[in-house]
């Protein structure tokens, strides 16, 4: 049944409220990353984490074990979890928020690409004429012509990758696998990958750093909480395209803070992208336009950096069931 329109506003207003709190756990990571490297935030990030996923862990009462039933697929998700949150974590540090978040919204376009060969979507002309704009946006936002390109763009658009492989491999398996096997497995490799390389980075912090390290963790529950009551009172279709909001945070903040002024290409390009992505979930939005869904279905995951509570796990179910799949 569609929510009414009331309902729907008050989810879009829990969305916002939701993404504003991403987008201020990402000015942490930034500031951080200034003294730190990503390897040791993002260590102490799932340290942290872990106390607040065991509290979300207890609500899962099945009587089962933690071997994965899809042990190939899980993996692959593990790793591109892993590989997104070092990106995603250096990419926040060395680039400007609004870029970086400019070229982590390709992540649907690409979600839509993969969607293809994995999950037997059919992509129809006008969802392959939007992706193929929004390409030709993150063309535009990289500039490679007048710019020069470094590890920083290229940590975006491999956290951009990684994020559009883990959420097809939740979309495939996530009706099957417990949520605990795929929330525990990527914080668990964060864990031990970061813990190994620690030695070779780690720089003494403070405790006020370590305060704030522990305030990522908290914002992004926080965070992932709203986002859950935005889809339990409206329409994914309302609730999804609010994630774009966080580009307006990025400028704000990245202005306030950082003395960041958007060049004229990452504007263009982000407003490109924007309406590209924009288009795809409304084109999944409607009956019989999409198969799957894929993006409409997993783009409230965010970048799955494998260190908070995955919030597709708890929704994923419950979507599939309002919207007969």
């Amino acid at each position: 049944m569609t929510p009414p329109v009331q309902s729907n506003r008050r989810g879009a207003v829990f969305a916002l409220a939701a993404f504003g709190l991403f987008s201020t756990h990402d000015v942490i990571v930034k500031y951080l990353g200034g003294t730190y490297s990503p390897i040791q935030i993002l260590f102490f990030s799932v340290l942290f984490g872990f106390p607040l996923v065991t509290i979300a862990l207890l609500q899962d009462r099945t009587d089962s074990n933690l071997i994965p039933r899809h042990p190939w697929w899980t993996a692959l998700r593990t790793g591109a979890a892993v590989v997104v949150g070092i990106s995603a974590f250096y990419a926040f540090s060395v680039l400007p928020l609004a870029q970086t978040y400019a070229i982590l919204f390709m992540t649907p376009l690409l979600i839509t690409i993969l969607s293809v060969p994995l999950l037997g979507e059919v992509v129809r002309l006008r969802r392959w004429a939007a992706v193929v704009i929004g390409l030709v946006g993150v063309f535009v936002v990289l500039d490679p012509a007048a710019s020069d390109l470094g590890l920083g763009h290229l940590a975006a658009l491999l956290a951009a990758t990684g994020s559009a492989i883990a959420a097809i491999v939740m979309r495939k398996i996530g009706g099957e696998e417990r949520s605990v096997v795929m929330m525990l497995y990527p914080m668990v490799a964060n864990f031990v990958v970061m813990g190994s390389l620690l030695p070779f980075v780690y720089v003494p912090m403070p405790a006020q750093h370590l305060g704030a390290v522990a305030l990522i963790a908290l914002l992004g529950s926080l965070a992932a909480f709203l986002v859950i009551q935005s889809y339990k009172r409206a329409e994914a279709v309302v609730v999804a395209p609010m994630q774009y909001s966080q580009i307006l945070w990025a400028t704000g903040f990245g202005f306030v803070l950082f003395g960041e002024r958007p060049e004229q290409n990452v504007v263009i390009g982000a407003a490109i992208i924007v309406a590209s992505g924009v288009y795809i979930l409304l084109r999944e939005g409607r009956g019989g336009a999409s198969l799957t869904r894929p993006v409409l279905r997993a783009f409230h995951l965010r970048q799955d950096t494998g260190t908070l509570p995955r919030i597709g796990l708890w929704l994923g179910r419950k979507n599939d069931e309002d919207n007969g799949h």
